[in-house]
């Protein structure tokens, strides 16, 4: 996501250029704001599972025992090892956001193509979405599958192809059920970027990063949105990151990106602490086989952080290894 990439590019220059620079890396901390953040996160260690990539983002966990990530700036999809191997999937421009669909097929956000597209293990695409009432796509960004088994996507203009023109004149956020019916769900938000589901279906969230909010829908039975709302806010400075991907627990805890690391809330809007990063995350994933290590994306990297809690993963039932 572009937009993150802007705010970090100075401090990667703090990090990786200790030549030129006197400051300090940061390093990884655990910044506590109740006890009930001590409860989710412990005293949980982050660790690095892989480095060496341009802008890390997207990452899924396959029960096979890896992770699909993509790289904004190699400009592909690989699949990442737990002990850092690497494998290349697909070159593509600018992937984006991922997720699996309730068939267990790889789901991306191709910023490029200004397309939502089916990528399959050999490496090959299929488009599944790239316009709204006749017209292109301006740059989907993040992609989820929602309970109801429909993919769920943001399409602001973080990544719109420079000289290419907007066609669609806002930024939408849209649901494409599984006979391919493209519908807008809300055009509310400046620049729409990460999106999850509440753990029983009736809260839809999304976060905005121009103006560094997440915002909370209600989900009616029509799978419309209604009553738009501010839950939560999470300012820095300019150099910071924003809100960008969103993930949430068992519980309805969130964990969303913002400025430098993971801010965590609970189910009613309250900031809990937040895991600072020694890179700034883009976006995260739960994974392994309980689903209790949270994935990272962060900037060159991909970490990952035992909690002690259980990730929110609503396509798993449908699985057939289920």
């Amino acid at each position: 996501m572009k937009f993150a990439r802007l705010f970090i590019t100075a401090l990667s220059v703090t990090w990786f250029s200790a030549a030129a620079s006197a400051q300090t890396p940061r390093t990884f901390k655990l910044e506590p704001l109740s006890a009930k953040f001590t409860e989710l996160i412990g005293d949980s260690k982050l660790e690095t599972v892989a480095s060496g990539f341009g802008f890390t983002e997207g990452p899924m966990w396959d029960p096979a025992g890896f992770l699909y990530v993509s790289d904004e700036t190699i400009n592909k999809i690989f699949r990442v090892y737990p002990n850092g191997k690497k494998e290349e999937v697909i070159a593509l421009g600018d992937p984006d956001g991922n997720t699996f669909d309730r068939r267990h097929r790889l789901i991306d956000c191709a910023s490029v193509l200004r397309a939502i597209i089916e990528v399959s293990p050999d490496g090959k695409y299929k488009v599944l979405a790239d316009r709204f009432e006749g017209k292109r796509l301006n740059s989907p960004n993040d992609v989820i599958v929602g309970p109801d088994g429909a993919l769920y996507f943001t399409d602001p203009t973080l990544d719109l192809v420079a000289g290419e023109k907007q066609e669609i004149p806002f930024q939408g956020v849209f649901r494409l059920d599984e006979s391919g019916k493209l519908t807008l769900l809300t055009k509310d938000l400046t620049q729409p970027n990460g999106l999850a589901f509440s753990p029983d279906g009736k809260k839809f969230y999304v976060d905005d990063s121009e103006q560094r909010n997440i915002r909370v829908y209600d989900v009616q039975s029509d799978k419309t949105l209604s009553h738009g709302r501010i839950f939560g806010e999470e300012p820095g400075g300019k150099n910071d990151g924003v809100p960008d991907g969103i993930k949430v627990d068992k519980d309805g805890n969130l964990f969303v990106t913002g400025p430098k690391g993971i801010w965590v809330w609970d189910a009613n809007g309250n900031h809990l602490g937040t895991i600072d990063m020694p890179e700034q995350p883009a976006n995260l994933t739960w994974g392994d086989k309980d689903y209790s290590t949270l994935y990272i994306t962060a900037t060159t990297s991909v970490y990952r952080l035992r909690v002690r809690t259980r990730g929110y993963v609503p396509y798993l039932e449908h699985w057939p290894h289920r």
